[in-house]
């Protein structure tokens, strides 16, 4: 299956570099200086293959060159490309709490009292852990920190997550506010693949 890294911005400068939009939790080692992706044009069609020459990150964006746009006029012709990973041709992740986004996306929130809770729309990348975005049945959208103390169970084969949630979290369910004491209580639930967890190539938010 293949995933998306990074979609390709407006050119940035003179010499061939752009901006990215990253789809990656681990933008410095997919993009790493000599790393070869493949691509898709805005349209979705197959594209031609493109080397990443080099890759910087200014605190806020992230911005790469590719040996095969040389200036602004060929980087600019890449706009709107997608950057793809094959998973199928990487290695077995030996650590079982990491998690591809599309394995989330679609999955049944549910309460560990067995309340619904409504749906994994999406999983968001943090500084200290990932988000797990979950839409209620009334269309809210609350971000759980993806930690083990507030997700302690992740099911696939079942179609659902098991959230723990702090009171005020989710509407109607306890008084109080999620805590960063809490959201740092044990160590962060794993994402892996495309844009924190990667998204597939077609841009869904499912398989």
């Amino acid at each position: 299956m293949q995933l998306t890294v990074a979609i390709i911005g407006p050119a940035h400068a003179l010499k061939g570099e752009v901006r990215l939009e990253i789809r990656s939790d681990d933008p410095r080692g997919r993009l790493a200086s000599g790393a070869v992706l493949a691509t898709q044009d805005r349209s979705g069609k197959p594209a031609a293959d493109l080397t990443v020459e080099r890759l910087r990150f200014d605190g806020t964006r992230w911005f790469a060159v590719f040996a095969e746009a040389p200036d602004r006029s060929t980087a600019e012709a890449l706009r709107g490309h997608r950057l793809l990973i094959d998973t199928d041709a990487e290695p077995e992740d030996e650590d079982d709490d990491a998690w591809y986004r599309h394995q989330l996306v679609g999955l049944a929130a549910r309460h560990i009292d067995g309340t619904g809770l409504g749906a994994v729309t999406d999983l968001e990348p943090g500084v200290a852990q990932d988000r797990l975005i979950i839409t209620t049945p009334s269309g809210q959208r609350v971000a759980v920190p993806f930690v083990e103390a507030l997700v302690p169970e992740v099911d696939p084969e079942a179609g659902l997550v098991i959230i723990d949630p702090p009171g005020g979290l989710f509407p109607g369910i306890g008084a109080a506010e999620v805590s960063e004491e809490t959201a740092g209580a044990s160590g962060p639930r794993g994402a892996r693949g495309a844009r924190s967890a990667g998204q597939a190539a077609d841009g869904g938010d499912h398989d």
